[in-house]
């Protein structure tokens, strides 16, 4: 009977991971608009105007800007190639990234799974793990760039994130097998430089990623002979050589960016609620360390662990970005656990509950169901999970153009640039822009409503103000100032004007 079931579930595995696979391509096409796209897309937009020296990507300042990537710059140059539109290219970048994505999880799970299992069980493995990584976080749903769980993959899967943890996934799996075959200098030395891309790329994941490759050397069966010590050293040697030498922005001076912690102070929040399924892979994690107290596995939970509590107790909430080198390998774990060489009853009674965990995690996530199929047509309970993106500000293209520069909130200026506009403000921290407090607070003080006229007329001229956008009731210059002219209405109240001069 468990021969049976063990059969049925390889057998099915594959249908499973098509049908995985075929709801990320259509996320990838659908690219729903929210959180982070708009500096993206501004990046995008930037690098295609001027490659070498593309200035800010949110205010029209010359500040470098750490989303100056190399993975950006690669799609600065096939949009300029290509003629394509920035969304074009998100798109194709969101492709890309899902192909680096699900064929590095192919591969380093590989790296765990034995060389005489079948191809069905390998595949079987393979779909499980993938299936893990996207489902089985918690029943409270969260989103945020870097985490791989379905609901936010939606949302984030054209963010240099999904790109760099997808490369992360073929990093692991290269660098334990250079650490196994005792691989030569010239396989160290591109794994250096594949680790300088990732950090480059998303800052974040590259410490995922780095505690990642500390787990392998450190889980490394045998132990690495002292040439390929050296070998390791020389890599890493070479991917130091790169961070420092990246021409768009100094990376070492990220380690002094400030005002990051409220902003993340939310990742410390109903952990509970967002993680509780995780308690399989935990589990899993357990029957590995009593088979190998090395365990690669094991050292990189405890590694992502750590150092979420330390940044939870010491007030630095930006380290619990590093919280999905906790997360992955526990996934990873419960993943490979149900075909792994423990005794088969207790795979068994482990893989029933990890189904249930699964099952717990998709109805959890059905709402993403939502961004590829009509609304309509979906049931009424997963309907009502599904919360609609962000609609984005094409309304103010037709008149506003590249280069312009729009006074706005917050909200919009985190989206605004993404058309070709800058802002006064940027809607995102920006250790690199000298004048950030000074720009907050002319947007705070032009639309406070004690301002007076002169000083709002003043916040105009300073930044060369084209068009202003504002909500339903915010204070600023009034409807009827002779310095505006309204143009168009937008969704939510919105209104666009035109600063057409000062008459006084």
């Amino acid at each position: 009977m468990r021969a049976a079931s063990s059969a049925a579930l390889r057998a099915a595995a594959p249908l499973v991971l098509l049908l995985l696979l075929a709801l990320l391509v259509a996320l990838a096409i659908r690219l729903p608009w929210a959180g982070d796209l708009g500096i993206h897309a501004a990046t995008v937009e930037r690098l295609r105007h001027d490659l070498l020296d593309p200035g800010n990507p949110l205010v029209d300042e010359k500040t470098p800007s750490p989303y100056y990537s190399p993975w950006t710059v690669f799609l600065g140059v096939l949009a300029d190639v290509t003629g394509l539109g920035t969304f074009t290219v998100l798109r194709i970048a969101a492709l890309i990234s899902l192909t680096l994505l699900v064929t590095g999880v192919w591969r380093f799970t590989g790296t765990f799974t034995e060389a005489s299992a079948s191809r069905s069980r390998r595949t079987a493995t393979v779909a499980l793990v993938l299936l893990c990584l996207l489902l089985l976080w918690g029943t409270s749903p969260f989103n945020w760039s870097g985490f791989l769980g379905l609901d936010s993959l939606a949302l984030t899967v054209s963010y240099p994130s999904t790109f760099a943890l997808g490369a992360s996934f073929h990093f692991w799996a290269l660098l334990r097998g250079a650490l196994a075959r005792a691989c030569g200098a010239p396989g160290f030395l591109g794994l250096g430089l594949l680790w300088s891309v990732i950090l480059l790329s998303h800052q974040f994941s590259g410490v995922v990623a780095s505690f990642g490759a500390l787990a392998m050397v450190a889980g490394a069966r045998p132990w690495p002979a002292p040439a390929v010590w050296a070998r390791l050293v020389a890599g890493l040697g070479l991917g130091v050589v790169v961070l420092a030498a990246w021409p768009y922005y100094s990376f070492f001076s990220l380690f002094h960016a400030q005002n990051l912690e409220e902003i993340h102070r939310a990742l410390y929040g109903d952990l509970l609620g967002r993680y509780w399924l995780l308690l399989p892979g935990v589990f899993a994690l357990a029957l590995r360390l009593r088979r190998d107290r090395r365990d690669p596995l094991v050292v990189f939970f405890v590694l992502g662990v750590v150092m979420f509590a330390a940044g939870g107790v010491s007030g630095h909430y930006s380290w619990g970005r590093v919280l999905p080198a906790a997360v992955i390998p526990a996934q990873v774990a419960a993943g490979l656990e149900v075909f792994g060489q423990g005794r088969r009853a207790v795979r068994t009674a482990f893989a029933a509950v990890l189904g249930a965990a699964l099952l717990a995690g998709a109805w959890t996530q059905s709402g993403v169901l939502g961004y590829v199929v009509p609304r309509g047509a979906l049931p009424q309970p997963v309907a009502d999970r599904y919360k609609p993106p962000w609609r984005g500000y094409h309304w103010v293209t037709p008149w506003v153009t590249y280069g312009d520069v729009v006074l706005a909130g917050n909200f919009p200026a985190r989206q605004i640039p993404a058309y070709g506009p800058y802002t006064v403000a940027p809607g995102y921290p920006d250790f690199f822009l000298p004048d950030e407090a000074a720009r907050a607070g002319a947007v705070a003080a032009y639309f406070a409503p004690g301002t007076g006229r002169a000083e709002r007329l003043d916040v105009l001229r300073r930044y060369e103000v084209r068009w202003v956008v504002t909500y339903r009731g915010d204070a600023g210059l009034a409807a009827t100032d002779p310095a505006l002219h309204k143009v168009t209405t937008g969704p939510g109240g919105q209104t666009l004007y035109e600063v057409v001069g000062d008459p006084g």
